[in-house]
């Protein structure tokens, strides 16, 4: 993150962003001619990516004017790419403390849930993390979205973590497959592309990146899922472009917007502990909290296009009032 004397008080996201456009002045500009493309020189990639990384990776060859992006700098499309995407919405989700720490300890089971991810309330979110850890650094908060593989049309997750002074990129192939499955491909993908990898990375490699991803899935599916608590009547939506004299055009949001989720239940898993701490006071059944855990269904008549709901169902307090 870059240096600079005003930017203190910025959230870290914002920072993130006013660094990144330092270091690629033109980007916002050349984004805007890749988005009036789409679909006529370019192809026509799903709504839900704002847009591929090939074309970030076009903008930051044309910054650095070279044909090839070396490894030094490979890193910086994917930040631009959850940058620029973030930049439009800027909005900062911040979960309940008691309630993140519950999600992130519930580890997804079975396949990703893919659809839910789709759904994603804004082309790009940032999920704010204190106290978290990635491996050995403070974990700050981590941007999310979805890629679009413009040569393979192959659906992507992307994380950029903001860890200490750190941007980490990672990548999880979407899929009927599970999170350790997602991140396993997204490795021997690279693997491939870079074939030193597989002398430098350790054999249990997945299982302990997979284990570090874990809670951030979980983190990112909250946000995502139908069982959502917002701490108003206001709900993040991804913006509509606006007629100007040059043409239709996308304007980037002023300045970063705040969510707070999930203040209710956190409260009542509060609530619970301390009935719990309590409970060697009273008669009775003891109460306990039973794990909280995923409940997906879908919904809709069986002759239309059916929609996947997906609920985060927080502990619950048995034997309790």
């Amino acid at each position: 993150m870059a240096n600079h004397p005003n930017r203190g008080r910025m959230p870290r996201p914002l920072q993130h962003l006013h660094a990144i456009k330092d270091d690629y002045p033109d980007a916002w500009s050349q984004l805007d001619v890749f988005r009036q493309d789409k679909g006529k020189d370019l192809p026509n990639w799903p709504d839900w990516c704002f847009m591929p990384l090939a074309a970030w990776y076009s903008i930051v060859s044309a910054e650095l004017q070279v044909d090839r992006v070396s490894e030094l700098y490979i890193a910086d499309v994917a930040k631009l790419g959850a940058l620029g995407s973030w930049r439009y919405t800027q909005s900062i989700y911040r979960i309940d403390s008691d309630l993140r720490n519950a999600i992130a300890s519930t580890v997804p089971s079975g396949s990703l849930p893919c659809d839910v991810l789709y759904r994603m309330p804004e082309w790009c979110v940032y999920i704010d993390t204190p106290g978290m850890k990635w491996f050995d650094k403070d974990l700050h908060g981590f941007f999310a979205h979805l890629e679009w593989d413009a040569n393979t049309s192959r659906s992507e997750l992307r994380l950029l973590l903001d860890a200490d002074e750190l941007l980490i990129p990672q990548i999880l192939h979407l899929g009927k497959w599970t999170v350790t499955e997602a991140v396993d491909r997204a490795v021997q993908e690279s693997k491939n592309n870079a074939p030193h990898l597989s002398e430098i990375l350790p054999s249990d490699y997945i299982e302990h990146l997979s284990s570090e991803l874990f809670p951030l899935v979980s983190l990112l599916l909250y946000v995502c899922s139908n069982g959502v608590e917002y701490g108003g009547s206001d709900r993040p939506s991804i913006p509509s472009a606006k007629r100007t004299k040059k043409g239709w055009k996308l304007f980037p949001a002023q300045k970063p917007r705040f969510w707070d989720l999930g203040k209710e239940t956190g409260d009542r898993l509060r609530m619970a502990c301390n009935k719990n701490g309590e409970s060697g006071l009273k008669k009775g059944p003891v109460p306990h909290i039973r794990r909280a855990h995923w409940h997906g269904y879908w919904t809709g008549p069986r002759d239309n296009e059916q929609k996947y709901i997906l609920k985060w169902l927080p502990p619950a307090v048995v034997a309790g009032e």
